[in-house]
Formats: C-alpha cells, sequence, structure tokens
C-alpha cells in the first residue's frame, strides 16, 4: 500500500521553512546549469544560422577555416563552370568567391580592441546569402571604398556610424547600410568589395579565401564534390555551408559545456547536502508520523519511496525557480572569441524547452540523491521504541 502524495505535499507546506535552503541551493545549481548550455546553444545556433542547405563552401584542400585557404582565379573559373552550380537569371554562376581578414576595433564596452572578421564579396553574395537583407541604407558598390556592416557591428564596436567614414588598413571606408543576417554570425561582420580589400591589405590580386557556391538542387553535393575533387587543376575541399559553421562552433560551445558542468557539478554537492539536512531533519522531526505509518500497515518500501518522492518534489520546486530565472536570458547578447576564426563573435543565449527539461530532470537527479540516504533511515526505524513516546 502507497502513501498519498497528499501527505508529502502538506508535510513540506508544514516545514517550508526547513526546505527553503534546500530550494534556493538547488535554484541556484539548475540555474548556472541552464545558463551556461543556453550560452553554447547560442553561440552553436549563431554559427550554424549562417550556413545554408542550399549552399556549399569551398576552400584550400587540407584548410581547417578561411583564414588559412587560398584558392586562385583559374579555380573559381572552374568552380563556376560546374553544371552543379545554380544559374542566376543572366546564366551567371551563383557563387561568390570572398576575401577574409581580421581588422581590430574598440569594443563600445571596454575600448579595449577586439578582432573583426571583413570580408570582401562580388556582387552576387546577395542572390547566395539570400537570408541577408539590407535594413538601413544600401549595398556597396564595387570598386568603391564603401562599407556594408551587421546589426551587431553598429552596437558592439565604436566608430561605425552610418554615412561617417572610418580607417581600415590605412584606407577611409564609407558606411553606406547595415544588414541583418538573421541572428547569424555575419551580423557581427564587416563587408566591402574583395579586390579593394586584397589591394587595401597588399594581398595578391584574384586570390581569395573560400568560394559559397549555391547548389542547383540539393542533391548535387555528392556530385558537385566528386567533380571538383577529382579535377587535377584543383586542389580543394567542398563541404555543406551548414556541415562548416557547425564545426567552427564545436570547439568553444565544448569548452563552455564543460566549464559549464564543471561549475555545476561543485554546486550540486553542495545542493545535495541541503537536500540531505532537511531530510534527515524531517526524518528526526516526523519519527512518531513514521511509526504510526508502519503501525498502520505500510511497509518499509512505501516509506521510502513516500521520503523520496517529497525529497524530488521540494527539489523540483527549486528547478522551477532556477528556469524561471534564466528565462530572462533568453536572447541576451552577449560575445565572445572563435577560437577558429580568431575573431570576435557576438551570439545571443537561447534557453529552449529542451535546456528547461534537461534543468528539471538536474533537479530531479539532486532530490533523489538527497532524500534516497534520509528515506532509508526512516525505513529502518523501529516501531515499537518510537510508538512508545506517544
Amino acid at each position: 500500500m502507497a502513501i498519498p502524495i497528499s501527505y508529502n505535499v502538506r508535510s513540506v507546506g508544514a516545514r517550508w521553512a526547513t526546505a527553503v535552503v534546500s530550494v534556493l541551493g538547488i535554484a541556484g545549481t539548475v540555474g548556472v546549469f541552464l545558463a551556461m548550455l543556453a550560452m553554447a546553444r547560442g553561440f552553436q545556433a549563431t554559427l550554424i544560422a549562417s550556413g545554408s542547405p542550399d549552399n556549399v563552401i569551398i576552400l584550400r584542400a587540407g584548410a581547417d577555416t578561411e583564414m588559412t585557404s587560398a584558392i586562385n582565379h583559374e579555380q573559381v573559373r572552374i568552380i563556376g563552370d560546374a553544371p552543379e552550380i545554380a544559374r542566376s537569371g543572366d546564366g551567371s554562376p551563383t557563387i561568390s568567391p570572398e576575401v577574409v581578414v581580421i581588422g581590430a576595433f574598440p569594443l563600445m564596452t571596454t575600448g579595449t580592441d577586439a578582432n573583426v572578421q571583413i570580408r570582401g564579396l562580388h556582387e552576387r553574395v546577395l542572390e547566395v546569402r539570400s537570408n541577408v537583407r539590407v535594413t538601413e541604407g544600401r549595398f556597396f558598390q564595387p570598386g568603391l571604398a564603401e562599407l556594408v556592416v551587421g546589426k551587431n557591428v553598429m552596437t558592439t564596436y565604436r566608430g561605425f556610424v552610418l554615412g561617417e567614414s572610418i580607417e581600415i588598413g590605412g584606407q577611409e571606408w564609407r558606411v553606406v547600410g547595415i544588414f541583418d543576417a538573421g541572428g547569424s554570425a555575419f551580423d557581427s561582420e564587416i563587408w566591402c568589395d574583395a579586390n579593394l580589400l586584397n589591394q587595401t591589405f597588399n594581398r595578391t590580386e584574384g586570390i581569395v579565401q573560400s568560394v559559397t557556391a549555391r547548389l542547383d538542387s540539393r542533391d548535387d553535393f555528392r556530385s558537385l564534390k566528386d567533380t571538383l575533387t577529382s579535377d587535377p587543376r584543383m586542389t580543394v575541399d567542398v563541404t555543406g555551408e551548414q556541415a562548416y559553421y557547425a564545426k567552427q562552433s564545436q570547439a568553444v560551445s565544448t569548452l563552455i559545456r564543460v566549464l559549464g558542468f564543471m561549475v555545476a557539478f561543485v554546486m550540486a554537492i553542495g545542493a545535495v547536502f541541503g537536500a540531505l539536512n532537511t531530510m534527515y531533519s524531517a526524518v528526526a522531526a516526523r519519527s512518531r508520523e513514521i511509526a504510526t505509518l508502519r503501525a498502520l500497515g505500510f511497509g518499509g518500501f512505501s516509506v521510502v519511496t513516500s521520503f523520496v518522492l517529497e525529497s524530488i518534489l521540494i527539489a523540483l520546486v527549486g528547478g522551477v525557480l532556477g528556469c524561471l530565472a534564466v528565462l530572462p536570458l533568453n536572447g541576451f547578447t552577449a560575445g565572445t572569441m572563435n577560437w577558429q576564426t580568431f575573431s570576435h563573435l557576438a551570439f545571443a543565449f537561447k534557453v529552449t524547452p529542451s535546456l528547461m527539461i534537461w534543468g528539471l530532470a538536474f533537479a530531479a537527479l539532486m532530490g533523489l540523491i538527497g532524500g534516497l540516504l534520509p528515506a532509508l533511515r526512516a525505513a529502518r526505524m523501529p516501531v515499537a521504541t518510537a510508538l512508545r513516546e506517544l
């Protein structure tokens, strides 16, 4: 025969003061745990959002990032001639050869310099990246020293004012537009004409770091990869754009998760001891109740189950409070270094329903661990001794 759950609910309500310590400890632990996971999830989502399932990115064979890649003009032409590449209305290949350099700009908050990716592009980039739209001003004109900047650049770095000029590489560039890339990593980038960017940084003319291409069909990926990698004139790797950016996020998101688990584990030890203290106190204060329940015919298993459920109930209250405390972080913008590209990246925390479930499960686990030993003690309490105290 099982002890009604309502008994545990009333017991927690009657002894709320002793339960508060456990609730707050578990709430704090769950809050930190979820905040770190939300940070990692947001960083990863920002990079993955940069890729499109219809696009591929082509780098020099063996290059892990655009910064270590180089593709010459002849190879760009061969890529554009591939039959798997989508064509625009005038029959031109929908590809975007891109130059990538790093520039240092002062952060709005601290004034210290942070590395920012400057991406040199050609006029067809908006056909390849259809998720990018200019929200203020206009797109840069090829051949002119003009910039369009991601929406996060305007709020993260000093000196970027629409219509004003800023010095990059010893040359004055005019900010002519602001674009929205749908919350992707491009929102933290500066875009300009590829040829001018190469000239400004004294790079070899016609050399680009990567080529992003739109497939005629998603099913053409394998065919395009075979076509380009088997061509003796080409020394390239072909990767799905989403897969490329997912890989870019692995190092930092894994580090954040590991640190989060370590901090949460240390805090969880304290929270479990708080739950142990609460439940041992409950057992000591309710010895007569436990003895009465046993005398009424409730077995040891029922007593153990009842006290474990009570501990989990207390923990879940803390878990819910921890989840609610983290909710305001959803969408909060932060910035960190992307160690794959050595550039600063602004991203938004993502508190998702799946993370909330993880938080509640973590709280329930702490409640289970914290309530098990006191529950076993309650089940082993001598009935006759306790009843003689009545």
